[in-house]
């Protein structure tokens, strides 16, 4: 198996803490260097973790022969630029979610991968953790009878208006960042795409950045609602909710490598009876480790790509179908 040569295209909180710890677990890769437009702050995260190269800027990095992945971790904004960039100079790309703005964008990226042959994919590393696929095969296996609706919360205080989470030029705001998952999960579950979506949104009255959404999206087979926000108590949680009984996930989204994951199967049973209830414990794991194995496979050819740009475009039609609703207040085709 060729070890896979990867660099980190700028030193963000994210890649610092939890991408590249992850990917010096993983097997069959190395980490080679990490960017930054501050080369000391390079310097220090290559020291940190024993890495080769620092590069002070990310041409340098896109310009090196020893790099065969790059992981972009860098401000929404920026991801299409960059991962093509870095495309055109021979690299695969695994980039950040949201790896666009809107569909339009994430589309350009499919031209990118077809005419350079490099695997570009979206980090979504939700559904690379056991507990996820699990329950898939709850749902195929008809534990809880067929799906009809799945809920969903997922919050964060950040009150910081210098951080980009909170920057609308650069593709902040609380849907782009973590209502994403509610909807990838639902995708996940349900095995189809929505029709069309509806959302309330609170916009912050100087950043201009959604910091609460409430979303509906209607499926062919059910129904997905959820909450996201960032000027809220942390608090995530999923639930799916079938014809016989329900599962819920504690922990859906940001689920540590320290703990075990919980699944709990509720039903079947009568308004009145006992609640009956099944507890599954998964064992520990860094989801980011099972995330950069898929992407390596794929680079090999030994595997096909977890999340192709083809997903990440449909993706990125239901957030802007729930971008105009949250704008017109109206309900919103998310459309092929």
């Amino acid at each position: 198996m060729k070890e896979l040569s990867w660099g980190v295209l700028g030193a963000s909180f994210f890649a610092i803490e939890h991408m590249i710890p992850a990917l010096l677990e993983t097997k069959g890769l190395r980490v080679h260097g990490i960017a930054s437009r501050e080369v000391a702050k390079a310097e220090a995260v290559a020291e940190r973790f024993g890495l080769a190269q620092a590069y002070g800027d990310y041409e340098s990095m896109l310009a090196d022969p020893a790099i065969d992945v790059v992981f972009n971790p860098l401000p929404n904004h920026l991801h299409v630029p960059w991962s093509a960039k870095a495309a055109h100079a021979g690299k695969h790309v695994l980039c950040e979610k949201p790896i666009a703005l809107d569909a339009d964008e994430a589309a350009q990226l499919i031209a990118v991968r077809d005419e350079t042959g490099v695997q570009i994919q979206e980090a979504y590393v939700v559904t690379h953790h056991p507990q996820w696929k699990r329950v898939r095969e709850l749902v195929r296996a008809g534990r809880i009878g067929p799906v009809r609706a799945i809920q969903g919360w997922v919050s964060y205080w950040l009150d910081d208006p210098g951080n980009i989470r909170n920057k609308l030029e650069m593709g902040g705001g609380g849907l782009l960042d973590i209502g994403v998952y509610p909807l990838l999960t639902a995708r996940y579950v349900f095995e189809a795409d929505p029709i069309r979506a509806f959302a309330a949104m609170e916009r912050h009255p100087e950043w201009g950045t959604d910091v609460l959404a409430s979303a509906t999206l209607q499926f062919p087979n059910g129904i997905l609602s959820f909450t996201c926000g960032t000027l809220s108590a942390v608090h995530q949680h999923m639930a799916i909710h079938g014809t016989e009984g329900r599962i819920e996930l504690p922990d859906p989204f940001a689920q540590s490598p320290t703990r075990e994951a919980r699944i709990s199967i509720l039903g079947p049973r009568q308004i009145w009876e006992p609640l009956n209830e099944e507890v599954e414990t998964l064992e520990r794991v860094n989801q980011y480790v099972p995330q950069a194995e898929a992407f390596c496979a794929a680079v090999r050819g030994e595997a096909p790509p977890a999340f192709p740009l083809e997903e990440s475009v449909k993706m990125m039609r239901a957030l802007d179908a729930l971008a105009r609703s949250g704008e017109s207040g109206r309900w919103e085709e998310v459309g092929a």
